[in-house]
């Protein structure tokens, strides 16, 4: 196919090209990754300024998308590519193979530096989803970090470079440029930018921004930033979000508020912390979910409204596709179970092949993980209807799986997000987190500690 790239496109292309580092943060749609192999087949076989390129990237992103990118476009079908992924034989092979990019998954950086014995001698370096690598105590941050003073290169892409706020800023542009902008230490960051917020004696549990940090931040990086808006630049679908509220009868209430009860009395001191709040809202939304594990490794049902409103809502449909998003295993095994009753074909969206049969129309219901299949997927061919079963508190998450469908490409006018949210429990406080675009731990806190009936620690 020939690429003939829109204006925002070549001057994304270019960007990267004039800077050896970038930082290239366009949204879902805007073709991020043609974008960059246009600028790679460039900077390799035109200028001869880089010879070899390692690619990072979410396993799915890796074992497909850089590959049919390439494949697909007929300018850089000169480029050789070889993909990383599977077992470690299969990766040893594919980065021994004479190639000009490769491609390796996250999850293997580690791996390929301190294990493979293989030499680090590339001389480019993509990350793509650079938000994976906003931890910067992270086993993939620090592994990268040995090797970052090896390669003249580096372009990080993503859509969400501070789902969570702006803390998440100084892992990333650490490892672009050295710590030249933001600072070589998170303290010095910290300090410059940021002030204690809620704390305990002297335990900090979150930092809030000074006022004006956030335009001194973005004053520092905007030398090697671009950022655009699919909004700005694709004529897009209209996006219709809504809610679907359920009930609990009286006793599935009380059962709910038993649990609740129960798990609240066995903190420390009864005290909210980040660690433990995350523990208690996990809880929490397994109940309004409709289950709850055991300490054996079982699950409790305590109702089945949810199941009942996705009933409703895929009857509603009428054979129109449905993309459903879970997040707990005893959620699957749960809309597993009465899809199978209602009869109706359906295949969750782990392998290529379920993926290509959703994008062919050929699926009614298909089943998604937001941690799984959130980033660079393709399946707005599939459908334009999507279900939150279960919702999550990562705002990354959350926008990248809603953009699977609400995407460039997307033959239908309008998209449909719908959240199932039971109503009175922390379903509504975590949905009304996300409308606020708020900080994950903060919200995560705020809510948990509201949802038990709780105040904030002495400060």
């Amino acid at each position: 196919m020939r690429y003939r790239p829109h204006d925002y496109q070549s001057y994304a292309t270019a960007f990267i090209e004039e800077h050896p580092v970038s930082a290239v943060f366009l949204d879902c749609g805007l073709g991020k990754t043609v974008i960059t192999l246009t600028a790679l087949h460039s900077l390799m076989l035109d200028s001869f300024e880089i010879h070899k390129v390692l690619v990072i990237a979410p396993l799915r992103v890796a074992r497909d998308t850089w590959k049919d990118e390439v494949s697909k476009w007929d300018p850089l079908s000169d480029l050789r590519i070889s993909v990383a992924v599977g077992t470690e034989a299969e990766r040893l092979d594919a980065l021994r193979d004479e190639a000009d990019i490769y491609v390796i998954n996250r999850e293997n950086v580690q791996w390929l530096i301190e294990e493979s014995n293989l030499p680090f001698d590339y001389d480019a370096l993509v990350i793509d989803e650079l938000s994976s690598f906003k931890n910067h105590q992270a086993k993939r941050f620090k592994a990268l970090m040995k090797v970052r003073r090896c390669v003249r290169r580096v372009i990080g892409l993503t859509g969400t470079p501070s789902s969570n706020g702006l803390m998440d800023l100084w892992a990333e542009f650490r490892l672009l440029d050295m710590g030249e902008r933001l600072g070589r230490y998170i303290g010095q960051y910290r300090t410059a930018y940021f002030t204690p917020d809620r704390h305990n004696a002297q335990v900090v549990f979150s930092y809030k921004a000074l006022p004006g940090s956030e335009d001194a931040i973005y004053k520092k990086i905007e030398d090697i930033t671009i950022s655009m808006r699919s909004t700005d630049y694709l004529q897009m679908p209209t996006l219709v979000e809504s809610r679907c509220g359920v009930r609990m009868s009286d006793a599935e209430k009380d059962a709910y508020d038993a649990l609740k009860k129960d798990l609240v009395l066995s903190l420390p001191n009864g005290e909210i912390t980040a660690a433990n709040a995350a523990s208690l809202s996990g809880k929490l939304c397994q109940m309004a979910n409709g289950a709850i594990y055991t300490d054996e490794g079982g699950s409790i049902n305590i109702h089945h409204r949810k199941l009942d409103a996705l009933e409703d809502i895929i009857e509603a449909a009428n054979g129109k596709p449905l993309l459903v998003a879970y997040w707990f295993r005893h959620d699957l095994e749960r809309i597993t179970t009465r899809l199978k009753a209602m009869k109706v074909p359906f295949q969750c969206l782990d392998s290529a092949s379920s993926i290509a049969k959703w994008n062919r129309g050929k699926l009614p219901v298909a089943l998604i993980h937001p941690a799984s299949a959130g980033h660079g997927l393709n399946l707005q061919a599939g459908g334009s209807h999507l279900v939150w079963f279960g919702l999550t508190w990562s705002l990354e998450l959350y926008q990248q799986t809603n953009a699977r469908l609400w995407r460039q490409g997307q033959s239908s006018n309008t998209v449909v997000i719908q959240h199932i949210v039971t109503e009175g429990t922390i379903d509504e406080r975590i949905l009304k987190a996300l409308d606020g675009k708020q900080k994950t731990q903060d919200a995560l806190l705020d809510a948990v500690r509201a949802e038990i009936g709780g105040g904030y620690g002495k400060e």
